[in-house]
């Protein structure tokens, strides 16, 4: 049986990720660990990740290993790069970024791909993650993570479905949605859409388990 601890920066990643555990690889026993100042403080440095930045992500990796965790999967998508530090120093298990798989998934369907963010900094961080001369459309959906805050969950997604309609209409051949809290969305968008929709859990989850199996 694994163990599989889920470092989150977002409330809002916390049950999207369970859920996604719960119904694809439910004997995982799963570690969850919120900071969700990380996020904050990301948004007040204007997305610039700093040592310090890096240093708390080390921390908290660490104890997630302390716990006894054979795989690390990271649910915070504008850390990128602090991520890949405790990747480096950790490289007796899988240490997954959130976005890695849903972006190898989203590369192998070939054409334009429409990606769709809640959280500014994400836009800033996640694009260069894809390869290079990657055909990529994006769209900041800004009042989405306001409206999760207000509880107002239909709001959310009908935000989220108008960008993939307006991502569709410009090209886009898969819709990838960076937010573990917008995976809610997915049916809908595909509904709207007619086109293949990833999301970060189920494609982390498909990933993180191939490698803990190989």
């Amino acid at each position: 049986m694994k163990r599989i601890a889920l470092i989150h920066a977002l409330q809002h990643s916390i049950e999207p990720i369970n859920s996604a555990f719960a119904r694809d690889w439910p004997e995982a026993v799963r570690v969850n660990i919120l900071d969700d100042s990380l996020s904050a403080d990301l948004a007040r440095s204007g997305g610039v990740l700093d040592d310090a930045m890096h240093a708390r992500f080390e921390t908290i990796a660490g104890y997630a290993v302390n716990t006894g965790a054979d795989g690390i999967l990271f649910t915070c998508s504008a850390f990128g790069p602090s991520i890949e530090r405790v990747a480096i120093k950790h490289q007796n298990i899988p240490v997954l970024k959130p976005n890695e798989a849903m972006i190898a998934e989203a590369v192998a369907h070939g054409g334009s791909i429409g990606l769709i963010a809640s959280f500014a900094p994400t836009l800033v961080s996640m694009p260069p993650e894809f390869p290079v001369g990657t055909d990529l459309r994006t769209a900041l959906v800004a009042d989405a993570m306001d409206a999760l805050n207000r509880g107002d969950m239909a709001h959310h997604d009908a935000l989220v479905v108008a960008a993939s309609k307006q991502l569709a209409t410009q090209g886009a051949r898969v819709i990838a949605l960076a937010q573990f809290s917008m995976a809610r969305a997915a049916n809908a968008v595909a509904a709207a859409t007619g086109l293949p929709v990833l999301t970060t859990p189920d494609s982390g989850i498909r990933l993180l388990r191939a490698r803990l199996n190989a």
